[in-house]
């Protein structure tokens, strides 16, 4: 299991309206992340930044990632709420340009 994380600055007026997106992600969503091995997946909000963190549980980050990606419902919440360079969000202003990081365990 690795634990990854991802850091994004969100636009402050926006910030509520990005929560309420997250109340309810579509299933077809959730499935895929769950498909690609994905779980765990938490985001905090501290100021106008995202801190997102997940555990990957699969063999193969790049081939999960990409099969992500190919997901048109995935695709469909990009579109909503990702961050640049996937799509432009009405929501974030600046992101990790779409990079996962590997969190070291403590």
């Amino acid at each position: 299991m690795k634990r990854l994380a991802q850091v994004f600055q969100v636009l402050p007026e926006k910030v509520e309206e990005y929560r309420a997106l997250h109340r309810d992600v579509p299933e077809p969503v959730l499935d895929r992340l769950r498909r690609s091995h994905i779980a765990n997946y938490s985001i905090r909000l501290l100021g106008d930044r995202l801190f997102a963190c997940f555990e990957y549980h699969g063999d193969d980050l790049a081939a999960d990632l990409a099969a992500m990606a190919e997901n048109p419902a995935t695709q469909a919440w990009w579109r909503l709420t990702a961050q640049p360079p996937r799509g432009r969000s009405p929501y974030l202003l600046t992101a990790t340009a779409g990079r996962t990081r590997e969190s070291a365990d403590a």
